[in-house]
């Protein structure tokens, strides 16, 4: 299911947090109702850190915002919502307090659906840029969430 999945170290990890920059001088809204800031705390060094990720989906009747985990349960801010769920989130210029609620695998596995459902030209290239190998049918992409990519839900505290 994998080919060579690991987080970004070096230049690519420069890159990959490039979009931590527009937020920082008020431009996130460039980044538009897609992408938000996680502005979380380190769960060794106590520290603020903060994060660009994809909004898989966004429900306007709850508030809430679904991010899928690229880089698995490895990933530092996946690993910080563990240990500090209540966390901030700025997304289309907007600060909201949040409880980040981490889903079980079944639960990853539906939203993972609903993604490839609604972005399937989407989904695949960013599988291959994570490094993850394209499965050939939705059950596959499921078991991909329960396996490697796991969701989370911003609820609004």
């Amino acid at each position: 299911m994998t080919k060579n999945v690991k987080s970004p170290t070096g230049l690519s990890r420069l890159l990959w947090r490039a979009p931590i920059w527009l937020y920082r001088f008020n431009l996130g809204w460039l980044l538009t109702g897609r992408m938000m800031l996680i502005n979380h705390i380190g769960r060794k060094s106590g520290q603020p850190r903060q994060n660009v990720v994809e909004v898989a989906r966004y429900d306007p009747a709850t508030n809430t915002r679904y991010v899928c985990s690229g880089f698995g349960k490895q990933s530092h801010w996946y690993r910080n919502l563990e240990a500090h769920p209540d966390v901030t989130i700025q997304t289309a210029g907007k600060k909201l307090a949040v409880h980040a609620k981490l889903l079980s695998p079944d639960e990853s596995a539906d939203e993972m659906q609903r993604y490839v459902e609604h972005n399937p030209n989407v989904i695949k290239g960013l599988l291959n840029i994570v490094g993850y190998e394209v499965p050939n049918s939705m059950d596959g992409y499921r078991q991909l969430a329960r396996d490697h990519m796991p969701f989370v839900a911003f609820i609004p505290r």
